[in-house]
């Protein structure tokens, strides 16, 4: 037979599951107590893991060897890189790839703002909408639809995200030729490789090139440099050197690029004229 001390706690443990479901648990201290434990746990974790990556990287200094949870420090970023594909941290990949799916200019707005927006709506408003007390799952069809649909598609998205292909420059090389014509270096190569280079090395980021580019940065539009006559010699300087050049410039050097491609991009751009 049971002992009385086991009895007594059976009996307890049986009173506080009638009283639950006849009045409730206060928040404080059980509630509070969980959500507690559960944060140090999680913190814990964290910790853990930072130390972890911490300290199993080879010689933990400055280095880009991997550890057990991966590298401290990447090598630095290469400006002149024209084979990097900007991409958002896993978590933002649902978004990343609705943006492939509402392109700019019409629908962007959409994909960034609209879609994502409602979604947070209609989260918020659902303890307003939804006050039954019933909650066991098989009678709760329409949120159970709704949230395995909602999985699914995140699920989804993130995972042709995280997939998704990239063609370098693609929209900004169809452009090439109508350069070329409209600047008149039809019959340059130099210059037409130049002007390639150009689309795919991420300068119209931050300059404009007969109306395309980023237009907010401040950088100054390029469709006409070569109409100031500076001469290949010196836009090679300024490109390896860009605060050599013009003291206080904020633009990145692109001596990475090769002496070959900056001959490229120097005729390139002395090629640009201002268009006809």
């Amino acid at each position: 037979m049971p002992s009385d001390r086991l009895v007594e706690r059976r009996r307890v443990f049986q009173q506080y599951k009638e009283d639950v479901k006849d009045r409730g648990k206060p928040f404080y201290p059980y509630a509070m107590f969980h959500d507690t434990v559960m944060s140090l746990v999680v913190v814990t974790v964290i910790l853990g893991l930072a130390i972890i990556w911490k300290y199993t990287t080879p010689g933990n200094h400055h280095t880009t060897a991997a550890g057990w949870l991966g590298k401290l420090y990447d090598k630095p970023a290469d400006p002149g890189t024209i084979n990097f594909v900007p991409r958002p941290d896993w978590y933002f990949y649902f978004l990343f790839y609705l943006l492939r799916i509402f392109k700019w200019p019409h629908s962007v707005i959409l994909g960034t703002i609209g879609i994502p927006t409602i979604a947070l709506v209609l989260l918020l408003a659902i303890p307003f909408l939804d006050v039954r007390a019933e909650r066991r799952l098989l009678r709760r069809p329409v949120a159970i639809v709704a949230s395995i649909l909602v999985v699914l598609s995140m699920g989804v998205l993130t995972y042709k995200g995280a997939t998704a292909k990239e063609a370098l420059g693609t929209e900004l090389l169809a452009k090439v030729p109508s350069w070329a014509k409209k600047q008149g270096f039809s019959n340059n190569p130099t210059a037409i490789a130049g002007a390639r280079l150009f689309a795919e090395s991420g300068c119209l980021n931050c300059h404009t090139y007969l109306g395309t580019g980023g237009h907010n940065l401040g950088a100054p539009n390029l469709s006409a440099e070569g109409a100031k006559n500076k001469g290949i010699a010196f836009q090679i300087s300024h490109l390896k050197c860009p605060a050599c050049v013009n003291s206080g410039s904020p633009m990145p050097s692109f001596a990475g690029l090769g002496q070959a491609n900056l001959t490229k991009l120097a005729t390139f751009l002395e090629a640009s004229k201002g268009g006809k």
